[in-house]
């Protein structure tokens, strides 16, 4: 699931942003390259696309049509399909490999051999599976792909259809140029990372772990940020929080609603909630939050005193109350939680027995869960509150920004929209990129697609759409990312 960029690169820029005024820096383009002015729309209709546009293109129009939401949808379809592209480009049989854990739950799994087997390989990752959509609510039939003014149409042509169509197009324009690089380079394409009980990545890691086993990863969950036709920012994802749910409970002999009292299970699970409102966890920053806030900074807008401050040893409060007032920037501060769902009582006539509560929280990289927990114990500071945690949390511990990752990332970006800073950023969801950083493996989401951060976004919405123009940016930027990763003498 792609984390939506829209209003954090708003928030980062404060709206303010001077280079509006300037003419739109457009990307870099070569020979083999089409040349789009940032922001223009493009009628990739017309004939005028090189060919590994145009597979990228038409191998996503092909996803776009096969229906692979869980759960009836055909994620082995779309996994086929991609196989036989590669198949038809040259591809041994041998390193194109549709793996299927159950009925319609198939991932491709495709290998790009380099020069030296020993080198851990570059993993490419993308899940092919989509949220669900329902035409009614569409103007446009959401699994059929439609072109219109400048855009692509279809349900995940954001999530994350449009980055597998890419790496499949952009393996078969390595292999037409002769490239050979350093390493191997492995696609992975998965399933049921929207949801489902056969996520693509899980089950190859426990069975497959030596064909997507990788010195790092590429994934989903950054992307660039553009305003009036100007490219701001843009973003790699190096680090996520943890997901960890606990129910709150409380009980009560109960008794007949005329006669009241004040020892009620849903007054004491009220008052636990509210202490867990009225809590803030401290401030802990990493080094991809603190890198995020200092570059955020630089930028510029009504927020750069206060992600100064944020920085101070310790940091600033005002600072921290400042940015604590924005959700998008409080969730890069400190661990939340919050209340997501609420039940109690058995009938309007009786005293509540039982009441419950699910307190979803988000926690930080590095951060204990059980330090968690006994901090909601402490806030709360009532033993008649039952706390269970509803399952077991998969740690995410932050990737390293390296210099031969982020540095290529920032060279490219240079080439292609000079001036434009990247940002690295911690989401505050979850992509497949958790458990690969839980086996040991660096992933950094990182695209080149941008999008208008003036529009709401509309990945898991209505009438889901990517700029055809940021469409064919991000296959080249994920083409030359790709090509400096796996090239010795770059490194």
């Amino acid at each position: 699931m792609k984390q939506p960029l829209n209003a954090l690169c708003a928030l980062l820029v404060g709206l303010t942003i001077p280079a509006c005024s300037e003419k739109p820096s457009g990307p870099v383009t070569d020979s083999d390259t089409l040349s789009v002015e940032s922001g223009a729309t493009i009628d990739s209709s017309s004939g005028d696309l090189t060919p590994h546009q145009q597979n990228a293109k038409d191998f996503l129009h092909e996803l776009i049509e096969i229906d692979t939401t869980h759960p009836n949808g055909d994620n082995t379809a779309a996994a086929q399909a991609m196989a036989e592209k590669l198949l038809a480009a040259g591809f041994m049989a041998e390193d194109v490999q549709v793996l299927e854990p159950a009925e319609r739950k198939g991932n491709l799994v495709a290998r790009y051999r380099g020069r030296d087997p020993d080198k851990k390989p570059l993993l490419l990752l993308a899940h092919i599976d989509v949220v669900a959509a329902d035409p009614a609510d569409w103007t446009l039939p959401p699994f059929e792909f439609t072109e219109q003014d400048g855009y692509f149409y279809g349900r995940g042509v954001v999530d994350d259809k449009d980055e597998a169509a890419i790496h499949v197009a952009n393996f078969i324009r390595l292999r037409e140029e002769g490239y050979v690089p350093d390493r191997d380079i492995v696609i992975a394409l998965t399933a049921d990372e929207e949801g489902g009980t056969h996520n693509g990545v899980t089950w190859l890691l426990e069975n497959h772990r030596n064909l997507i086993d990788a010195e790092y990863a590429l994934n989903e969950g950054g992307g660039g940020g553009m305003q009036n036709g100007v490219h701001i920012l843009n973003a790699v994802q190096a680090s996520e929080k943890v997901f960890q749910s606990f129910t709150l409970e409380t009980t009560n002999p109960g008794g007949h609603s005329s006669l009241p009292v004040k020892d009620n299970a849903i007054y004491h699970l009220a008052d636990a909630l509210i202490r867990v409102r009225n809590y803030d966890f401290p401030v802990n920053l990493n080094e991809v939050t603190s890198m995020y806030f200092g570059r955020s900074a630089d930028m510029g807008g009504e927020y750069e005193e206060a992600m100064r401050g944020i920085l101070q040893n310790p940091p600033d409060p005002t600072a921290v109350a400042r940015l604590s007032e924005i959700p998008m920037f409080n969730s890069r501060l400190r661990t939340t939680c919050v209340a997501t769902e609420l039940d109690g009582g058995h009938a309007e006539n009786a005293l509540p027995q039982r009441a419950r509560a699910t307190v979803n929280c988000r926690v930080l990289p590095g951060e204990s869960i059980d330090a968690v927990e006994e901090t909601l114990r402490t806030v709360i500071g009532n033993s008649g509150v039952a706390i269970t945690r509803n399952a077991v949390a998969t740690p995410s511990p932050p990737s390293p920004l390296t210099p031969d990752v982020l540095g290529s990332i920032e060279a490219i970006t240079e080439e292609m929209w000079p001036g434009v800073p990247v940002i690295p950023t911690m989401s505050t969801g979850a992509t497949d990129g958790l458990f690969l950083r839980n086996a040991g493996i660096p992933v950094y989401g990182v695209s080149g697609l941008f999008s208008d951060m003036d529009e709401p976004a509309r990945a898991h919405g209505q009438n889901e759409r990517i700029l055809a123009s940021s469409f064919f940016d991000g296959q080249e930027f994920l083409y030359r990312l790709t090509k400096i990763l796996t090239t010795e003498d770059i490194q």
